[in-house]
Order: C-alpha cells, then structure tokens, then sequence
C-alpha cells in the first residue's frame, strides 16, 4: 500500500477551506513540541542551585536528571501507540494536564523525593505527547509544502532545548528565585496548550480498540523500516549519550579551565551545543539523509576530540568550538535518522517509529549520564568527560564504517 493511500485511509480527508485550521493546528503542535522539550532541559541549570540547598551528590544529581529519561523511555515502551487507538487530540490535552501536574509538584517542592516525582511526572507525559504530536505533525502534512511537517519534528525539539537552556539561564542570572519562575513559567505555558488542544487541534486519526494491547512494552518496527534502523542506531546512541553529558554535567565544564566563570558561562555551552544542533537540522533539510549523517559522524567525532584534548588547555574558545561541532553532529543526525526511518512509512505507523527513534535516544540519553555520575564522583570530571568521549568517538567511528559499508536509503 501507498503512502498516499494510507495517509487518506488513516487521517481524514481536510477540505480546502479548513487550510487555516491546519495552519493553526500545525503551529501550535510544532510549538507544543518545543516547549515540551524546552521544560526538559530547563531544569539543567536549576540542578547546581537544587544540590547547593539541598546538599545532594553528584551521584544523586544524575540520578535526578536520569529518571526523566528513563520514566520517558517506559512511557514511549507503553504509550507510543496509543494515539492511534484512543485519538491524537485526549491523548496530547491529557498529556499536557499532567505536565502542568509535574510543574506544580516540581515548584512546590523541598527536597529531593518531590523532584524525583515530578520528574517521573514529567517523563511519562512527555514520552506519551512526544510521539502523538510527531504523528499529528506528518498527518497534518500540506503536500502544497512536501518535507515542511518532517523538518518541522526535526528542528522543533532542538529549538525547545536551547530555548528552555537561555530561558533557565536568563532567569537564573537575572531572577530571584528561578527554582519558582522556571516551573510556575511551564505550569502556565502548559496549561494553555492543553486548553488550546481542546480548540485547535483536530482529531486526525481513526480512533479503535486495542489500546490495551497496544500498551505492552514494544518497539513497534514495520519491516520496511528494520534496515534503516539497523544503519542509524549507532550514531543516534551516541549523540543522544553525549547530549546525556552536556544536560547533566555540561554546564560544569568551563569550571576545569576558569574555576571563577560563573553559572551563565557554563550554561552557554549547553546553548551553543543546543544551538548548533538546531541550525544543522534546518541546514540539511531536503538532503540525502545517507550522505547527511556520513559528514554528521565526521562532525561529531572532530568535536569531541576537539573538546576533549582542549579541556586540558586554558582555552574556553576551544570548549566552545568543539560543542558546537558535536552540535552540529548531534543535529545532522535527528534529521537523517528520521528522514532514514520515516521513508516509505505507512501513516499508521508513523507513532509508533517516531516512538522508537525516541526510545532509542532517550535510553541513551538517561543510561550513560547515570554512570557518568558516580564516574565523576569516584574519578573527577575530567576524567569522566575523557572516558565518555572516547566511548561517542567509538560508537560515531563505527556508525562511519557502516553508513561507508552498507547502501542505504537517500
């Protein structure tokens, strides 16, 4: 079966004078997307400021950043597919109520089991909103503007993370009490957008039963699907675990070269990682997805051994100019991974790739930056950010020789 023909199977059929509605409807999920990850990476620089008041480990401070990505990664096992069965449009509101949820408990809280809570809150949400909203994204499609819905799931959670990064940073340099105003900031932004899911969005999937069913732990993979996964696992294993590095412990990494830098400057290495990687998403799109993430593991390998060596120079340009080439990396490989993945993909099997791809990543992402804690506190840091590089330079080595060895899609 076609593309074509299953997206008209699967979605409802939109009439030429609701082309405003879509405008709307796209707007704001491509917006939702953004806050929802923007409320991801916000709290990286609030972490410092929770363990000065809270007198918690390095360890601890891991394991608190961590169980967002692993609460995500149960939720994307459980819930990728349920917008297929029980709708996009109570799927996304629901999803949004309960991050509003978390940002209450996360604002209200006064130590470290009202964190782990609302972070649990917030990465069982987000896993369940991440994958409907992709897919409501590509349903909405405008074949008057082919690739506008696949660029836009590509550069819109880039966007939110450095978005929530420089807010965090501002507020936290600027305002009194940024473990209040970042949460209270995300509470209000969520529940206008659930509110608004309400108005705006439209229902473009064909609600059925088997929503039980559809919640057993899986990685739901169509075959014709397996072969670019197969290519672009390794490089997606290794930028997300280097994104896991510079969420956590990023901000901290100008300290080995100028001790007295200051909070603001250490969250600028997270921005301009941040920042690069959502340029090169906009950079490469319409690109043979092969060729993008061939030069995107050349990047990814040249930053970390760039940023790695150079953190035993006083050099924080050097700091910076090797974040931003991992960035790059780091954006080149969202977009040709999921350009890779999406191709040729049934409209109703888009959920439950695009919940893969964000399996993979976040399992990356919460895994690594785990043992990179208690390596930190045992070794140091700069021992730990060498070992982590060499352990991304390997896994961007070998996803070089398989996209060099193996043919694939374009």
């Amino acid at each position: 079966m076609s593309t074509t023909a299953s997206r008209s199977a699967a979605a409802p059929a939109w009439p030429a004078r609701t082309s405003g509605s879509r405008t709307r409807a796209f707007l704001l999920s491509a917006t939702a997307i953004a806050t929802v990850q923007a409320a991801s990476t916000a709290p990286t620089p609030l972490f410092a400021l929770y363990q000065q008041a809270w007198h918690f480990s390095d360890p601890v401070l891991t394991v608190v950043f961590s169980v967002f990505a692993l609460a995500l990664l149960l939720s994307l096992l459980t819930t990728g597919s349920l917008s297929e069965h029980l709708g996009r449009r109570p799927v996304i509101a629901a999803s949004l109520a309960v991050l509003a949820v978390a940002m209450l408990i996360q604002l209200l809280a006064h130590g470290v089991p009202e964190l782990l809570i609302a972070r649990v809150l917030q990465g069982l949400a987000t896993g369940t909103v991440t994958s409907a909203l992709s897919a409501l994204l590509l349903d909405l499609d405008d074949s008057r503007r082919p690739g506008r819905a696949a660029l836009a799931n590509a550069v819109a959670p880039v966007i939110g993370m450095a978005a929530g990064v420089l807010i965090a940073a501002l507020t936290g340099a600027y305002v009194p009490d940024p473990t209040r105003t970042i949460p209270l900031l995300f509470l209000a932004l969520f529940a206008l957008q659930a509110a608004a899911t309400a108005v705006v969005i439209p229902e473009t999937a064909h609600p059925h039963k088997g929503a039980l069913a559809a919640m057993r732990p899986r990685l739901a993979v169509p075959p014709t699907a397996r072969r670019a996964l197969a290519i672009s696992a390794p490089p997606v294993v290794a930028v997300w675990a280097l994104g896991g590095l510079y969420s956590s412990l990023g901000p901290r990494l100008p300290s080995l070269i100028a001790p007295h830098s200051g909070a603001l400057t250490g969250n600028l290495v997270f921005l301009a990682f941040t920042t690069s990687a959502a340029c090169t998403v906009a950079a490469c799109h319409g690109r043979p997805a092969r060729t993008v993430m061939l030069w995107a593991c050349s990047l990814l390998i040249a930053g970390v051994a760039l940023t790695t060596p150079v953190l035993q120079l006083p050099s924080l340009a050097g700091v910076f100019a090797g974040t931003c080439l991992a960035g790059a990396g780091f954006g080149a490989i969202m977009q040709g991974a999921l350009s890779l993945l999406l191709s040729g993909a049934d409209a109703g099997e888009r959920a439950g790739i695009v919940a893969t791809y964000y399996t993979i990543g976040y399992f990356s992402l919460g895994v690594p930056t785990i043992g990179a804690g208690f390596l930190a506190a045992h070794s140091g840091l700069l021992t730990t950010t060498r070992v982590y590089g060499l352990f991304v330079i390997a896994l961007a080595a070998l996803a070089l020789i398989g996209l060099t060895r193996r043919p694939g899609h374009s």
